[in-house]
């Protein structure tokens, strides 16, 4: 589709000057300005992240160009120059801004919020906020909207800043340094669990859209963007991408998010270098192995549950015998063990399945048995889904423990619903590491651990 709308624009203006779009696939590069925040791109321990950073690769790939991405706070002078092509740097659409660039298609709603610290007093309205110290990022959407609103609260007042993030005034915020921010809703809800003391008090503004910024002028850039994004919007991709991003904070859990975060600072340094030996040992993420622990057994050697599973990846007694895992308790043994288990049951799913689907029907079956994912995958090839994605599959696992679905399959009853909950707390765990092991947050034991919001 995109690629006949460019060979459609290149034939019907031979005579005129070629167009952006036309110059990129010619010189077969896309140079893509964006910003380092967790909502846009970051470097994650092994590969480039981050929704800005998967939607523009994916654009790239249906140009049949390369993609070169670079981080740049000033998104709009470079587009304005030429520098870049597209900013795609979680660009809210904002009246101002149009008068120097045009946007393509929003395709994420947000809100502006002011955030403030649990324990202190919520603010409520605008003038709640005068006499406290809020602080924004400098000619940011939120510096804009805050002088428009002066008109309102004449006594407000705030500072901008232009070497800081809006990442780091959250962070402020957080450790009791300033008394408010504004944050967009999206990077609120990617950095909570990270955070847990903080809390939205109110809006400040109205919905605004994301949407990638464009040089003004090219309406065959614009319409294969649009092109794309429709795509995108149709086949579902989109939200899976999103979804990948968001699902860690999608059930959020004060009392959980407090409990992770003080392990990751108190435990997890102890352990990090096992789950390292177990990467090199198997090739699995040691996060993801670190999440899967976290849920087993939060990183307790000593764990026990009633049924008898015991140790750090709570491994049964036949586990154990099959791994060669001579003692649960030990933590070494136990995270090589359910290492390798992992990677059994992982080789049984299907090769043609693509990730990120493998690894999350690896986990379910880890936690409920490969048998039993089978027949919910079965399951949901009756129900005229696809049993590849594990999203499907996700909806069907509970079927499992209704009579009148597994008495249908070879296995019988299974309880599905707990296999749901396993598989994701883990995503939220190992999307909480990712991120924190991009920041150079996680440590092992002989370093000392930094991590916000620790307790004992």
């Amino acid at each position: 589709m995109l690629a006949a709308m460019v060979l459609g624009a290149m034939l019907s203006t031979c005579s005129s000057p070629p167009s952006l779009l036309e110059r990129i696939v010619r010189s077969g590069e896309l140079r893509v300005v964006t910003r380092n925040t967790p909502a846009a791109f970051y470097y994650g321990a092994d590969e480039p992240r981050g929704i800005e950073y998967e939607l523009a690769r994916g654009y790239a790939a249906k140009l049949g160009v390369s993609l070169r991405i670079y981080i740049d706070d000033q998104v709009f002078p470079d587009l304005v120059s030429g520098k870049a092509q597209i900013g795609a740097a979680s660009l809210t659409v904002a009246d101002a801004r149009r008068g120097s660039v045009t946007f393509g298609p929003g395709y994420q709603q947000i809100e502006p919020l002011i955030i403030y610290r649990r324990g202190t007093p919520r603010p409520r309205k605008l003038g709640d906020l005068v006499g406290g110290r809020l602080e924004v990022v400098a000619s940011s959407s939120h510096a804009a909207l805050l002088e428009k609103l002066r008109a309102e609260e004449p006594l407000l007042t705030w500072i901008e800043h232009t070497q800081r993030s809006s990442e780091e005034l959250i962070r402020r915020v957080a450790e009791g340094e300033i008394d408010y921010t504004v944050a967009d809703s999206h990077l609120f809800e990617l950095l909570r669990h990270f955070y847990p003391d903080l809390r939205v008090a109110f809006p400040l503004g109205p919905t605004d859209q994301i949407a990638w910024a464009l040089p003004k002028g090219d309406e065959p850039l614009r319409e294969s963007i649009a092109a794309y994004f429709a795509e995108l919007e149709a086949t579902g991709q989109l939200k899976q991408i999103l979804d990948r991003y968001y699902f860690a904070s999608s059930e959020f859990d004060y009392v959980g998010s407090r409990a992770f975060v003080r392990h990751v600072n108190t435990r997890l340094p102890r352990y990090r270098d096992f789950f390292l030996e177990a990467e090199r040992s198997t090739g699995i993420d040691w996060r993801l192995l670190a999440a899967i622990a976290y849920q087993e057994s939060h990183w307790d050697p000593a764990a026990v549950s009633p049924t008898g599973v015991r140790g750090m990846m709570m491994l049964t007694e036949h586990t154990a015998t099959m791994m060669e895992v001579g003692n649960r308790h030990d933590a070494r043994a136990s995270i090589l063990g359910g290492a390798h288990y992992y990677l059994r049951v992982r080789r049984k799913v299907p090769e043609r399945i693509g990730e990120p689907d493998r690894s999350w029907l690896a986990v379910a079956a880890y936690n409920l048995g490969f048998g039993h994912l089978e027949d919910a995958r079965i399951l949901t090839q009756m129900q005229g889904a696809d049993p590849d994605r594990y999203d499907e599959v996700r909806a069907r696992l509970p079927l499992l423990s209704d009579k009148a679905w597994f008495s249908r399959v070879q296995r019988g009853f299974a309880p599905g619903q707990t296999a749901v909950a396993y598989v994701d707390n883990v995503r939220r765990y190992y999307e909480i590491l990712m991120w924190l092991d991009s920041h150079e947050i996680l440590t092992s034991e002989d370093v000392p651990p930094s991590v916000i919001g620790a307790g004992g």
